[in-house]
């Protein structure tokens, strides 16, 4: 025990011990520690699957904590006033949380530095949830990247620190603040039966995510490459839902990657060219905002796209069953598993945005909805980057014929066959689980037959290209 005041460190994401920055700062500071998490409008405002998958995080990271002499303290509410309360409760002269770059969080985090700063607390970010800080990182006239390859260029051979390593024991306080319970919070309630269906599919906490990252370093990232865009091979990292909830950080993967790379692996640069891409959309998102809500070209603004998220062609796009089946394979496999393959991502958002002539923002919104690794960033820019309004979205009239791209990515159907359970006469469970997972109200079994095609794809495809040799640049 000390009589040095405690710290609180404000958890967000980067539920993880290791590598943590906010947690050494805090832990510098020789007092208690006091981990929280806050239940305020940025968590309420979240779609049913990563609502539901952030609360698998949480109660991962409870754990660990607790195998740390810790524990995680809960507390629902705005987050200046909750931490007001907390310092006011446990005498603490310190808060150290995370950065996060959306505009959202960027206000309420500098509200919050202020206030408590006025009341002479301690108020500190620190970086850890990307590589490279968004104001570090300059074209050779000043101002941010606006394509992505000079950008790689320009960080590739950056020092990245070294990952910090978890602490084995964390300081309590002589008295441990109340706190929230998870299961009262109800993370999951919007997942209905969709829950029990996904949850296999989920790799949750920071022990997980090292396991998947070290067995991915040592083995499929050799093929990286090659293979990262067939569905059905097991050839990605699959990090993408750790990454979002910082169960693993960036710094992390960077650095098994570049052991990788030294070490032969042929697709290791690859892969470190995807962790950038990452980067690229988080420096983005803090410099031009207005990628999260509108076209990051503002000239397309006035492009034809339909809004009607109702429409029985969206609608059929939502249920996968459109009748492409790469199209349909895709959407059933986000039901199922919370996740969706990166090639099928572009392939279903350029249906819905060229083929189906839907606006972006309608596909982004479910997708925020249905994935349990939805990221603000990576969602914004890959639905702009498909829709061609968005960065490096080069040609922007480029439609992905999904045929084409099944038969390329998917020849021998397995992909499909593991997903679209109509036609099958012994389809495998994969497939079945969708029916399971989907809303009730869809009324969907797997005796009905496949659908057609909503859309003749020449067509479809025909009347983007009229859309955009009339569209005024």
């Amino acid at each position: 025990m000390t009589d040095i005041a405690p710290s609180i460190v404000w958890l967000r994401r980067d539920l993880r011990l290791a590598d943590h920055p906010a947690l050494c700062a805090a832990l510098a500071g020789g007092g208690a520690v006091i981990p929280v998490f806050i239940h305020d409008e940025s968590v309420e405002g979240l779609g049913a699957a990563p609502k539901w998958r952030l609360g698998l995080s949480l109660a991962s990271l409870a754990r660990d904590l607790a195998e740390c002499g810790s524990r995680l303290i809960l507390r629902r509410g705005a987050a200046l006033d909750v931490l007001r309360a907390l310092v006011a409760e446990t005498g603490a002269g310190a808060v150290h949380w995370s950065r996060l770059y959306d505009p959202q969080s960027i206000a309420r985090d500098k509200a919050v530095k202020s206030a408590l700063r006025e009341t002479g607390v301690d108020a500190q970010s620190h970086p850890g949830h990307v590589m490279f800080e968004p104001w570090t990182v300059e074209t050779k006239t000043g101002g941010f990247y606006r394509v992505y390859s000079p950008m790689w260029r320009a960080v590739k051979d950056r020092d990245v620190a070294v990952p910090l390593t978890a602490p084995a024991q964390i300081p309590a306080p002589k008295v441990w603040p109340a706190s929230d319970r998870l299961d009262d919070w109800q993370m999951g309630a919007a997942m209905h039966r969709g829950a029990d269906v996904c949850l296999p599919y989920q790799r949750v906490g920071e022990a997980a995510a090292m396991e998947r990252l070290h067995a991915f370093a040592d083995g499929a990232i050799a093929q990286y490459q090659d293979a990262r865009n067939f569905p059905a091979v097991d050839a990605t990292s699959a990090l993408s839902e750790n990454l979002t909830y910082g169960e693993i950080s960036p710094r992390q993967c960077w650095h098994a990657g570049q052991r990788a790379l030294h070490g032969g692996a042929k697709g290791a640069e690859t892969w470190l060219k995807e962790l950038v891409w990452r980067e690229f959309a988080y420096h983005l998102m803090y410099h031009t905002p207005h990628i999260l809500s509108g076209n990051w070209r503002t000239d397309w603004d006035a492009f034809p796209w339909s809004t009607d998220a109702d429409h029985p062609e969206v609608m059929a796009w939502k249920q996968g069953r459109t009748g492409e089946p790469f199209v349909d394979a895709a959407m059933r496999e986000m039901y199922v598993t919370g996740k969706m393959h990166n090639r099928a991502r572009m392939i279903v958002a350029s249906y819905l945005t060229k083929h189906l002539m839907t606006h972006w923002k309608i596909g982004l919104d479910w997708f925020a909805e249905c994935l349990t690794d939805w990221d603000p960033a990576s969602n914004a820019m890959g639905w702009q980057w498909a829709a061609g309004c968005g960065p490096d979205a080069a040609p922007y009239f480029r439609v992905f014929n999904p045929e084409t791209q099944l038969d390329k990515f998917d020849r021998g159907g397995a992909y499909t066959r593991r997903w679209i359970a109509e036609g099958q006469r012994t389809p495998p469970a994969t497939a079945l689980d969708y029916f399971k997972a989907v809303p009730r109200a869809w009324q969907l079994d797997p005796s009905m037959l496949y659908p057609g095609r909503i859309v003749d794809l020449s067509q479809g495809r025909q009347r983007a290209l009229n859309a955009y040799e009339a569209r005024e640049f």
